[in-house]
């Protein structure tokens, strides 16, 4: 498999920019996936990559080749597109050897991978069925039989679970994973579902507004996220606005609800920034526990999910989202109580404002 380099690449509709400035390289047998909102650029630059459409500048390369200029037929690229484009007048088997004759095959090869290929993604027996005969889930599975019969130098995935209900995503999820590490085909994979990105990448690149923010393994992004927008989008709800200080060696980050003591950052003192706390790191007890980063705090709300416990409190006219385990609290907290909090300082974030 090539090693594939998208280098610079742009694109504008009319006065509209749908991408600026993209870079990014994908190792053999590496899965990337491009994350983000909706009209953040992640479609266009698989269109791009596909040639379905031309950039206003930049590269497309692999193995150090330029292929922008050659045609889409040529790269040698299974694409799966977010409706599955599935052909309805043809058969499973027919729509995955589609691709195949194309490429002038040799019958009996053709018959053969196509076998191979619905063993690959659980579908035997069912070659003779048609698009309207499946199910949601089957045609998902057909369209990414068709794209890989041809073995493809890279798989390109634009939102392919985007119309399954949440059940049969989460096992397709899997599925696609699988698959992908069994043929070990180099993916880029297109979502704007942050678990379904973190579950299934070696790599994601975040993206907004036509431009990277961030890019890293899932645990880097959602442990140590260093951009607001990286720490927003994936779900972390309590940012706190405030300035970094440092007092007899300590490093203190002054808040609106009090100070708190971070780790030692690499910005320098003074510097005005945003602190990242995931509801899941802050501790809650009813009586004071002498913790570093400890304040009292009033329940605002309280809502029991089975496991989990979601809380709002209030500290200093400051509200946090708080989820505990239901097993940490003897009973469920409520509205008015009155509880004591604790922030581990190794918890706490520091990004960029």
């Amino acid at each position: 498999m090539p090693t594939i380099e998208v280098r610079n690449i742009s694109k504008t509709f009319e006065d509209s920019i749908a991408i600026l400035d993209i870079s990014f390289k994908l190792e053999d047998g590496e899965l990337i996936t491009l994350l983000g909102p909706s009209g953040s650029g992640k479609t266009t630059v698989l269109r791009l990559i596909a040639g379905l459409i031309e950039s206003d500048t930049g590269e497309i390369l692999f193995d150090e080749v330029d292929i922008s200029n050659v045609p889409t037929e040529d790269r040698n690229i299974g694409f799966v597109f977010q409706s599955y484009a599935l052909f309805p007048h043809l058969t499973v088997a027919e729509n995955i050897a589609f691709g195949l004759e194309t490429r002038r095959w040799p019958k009996e090869k053709i018959i053969s991978r196509v076998i191979e290929m619905l063993e690959l993604v659980g579908l035997e027996g069912k070659g003779k069925r048609y698009p309207r005969e499946l199910s949601g889930g089957e045609k998902s599975r057909v369209a990414l039989a068709r794209a890989l019969a041809p073995e493809p130098s890279l798989l390109l995935l634009d939102e392919p679970l985007s119309a399954l209900d949440m059940s049969l995503k989460e096992s397709l999820r899997d599925v696609i994973r699988e698959i992908q590490q069994k043929v070990q085909v180099s993916t880029i994979y297109v979502t704007h579902d942050q678990k379904e990105a973190m579950e299934v990448s070696d790599r994601i690149i975040i993206l907004n507004n036509g431009q990277i923010v961030e890019s890293g393994t899932p645990q880097e992004l959602y442990l140590d996220p260093k951009k607001q927008f990286t720490a927003e989008f994936l779900g972390v709800t309590n940012l706190l606005e405030g300035t970094l200080k440092k007092k007899k060696g300590q490093f203190l980050f002054e808040t609106s609800f009090g100070i708190l003591e971070i780790l030692a950052p690499i910005y320098p003192i003074n510097t005005e920034g945003i602190l990242a706390i995931f509801p899941e790191h802050i501790n809650v007890s009813y009586k004071k526990m002498n913790h570093t980063n400890e304040f009292p705090a009033t329940i605002k709300k309280s809502s029991f999910g089975g496991p989990y416990i979601d809380l709002i409190v209030t500290v200093n006219s400051t509200d946090l989202e708080v989820q505990i385990t239901s097993s940490m609290i003897e009973k469920l907290p409520k509205k008015g109580q009155k509880v004591f909090i604790s922030i581990p300082k190794e918890n706490v974030l520091f990004l960029e404002n």
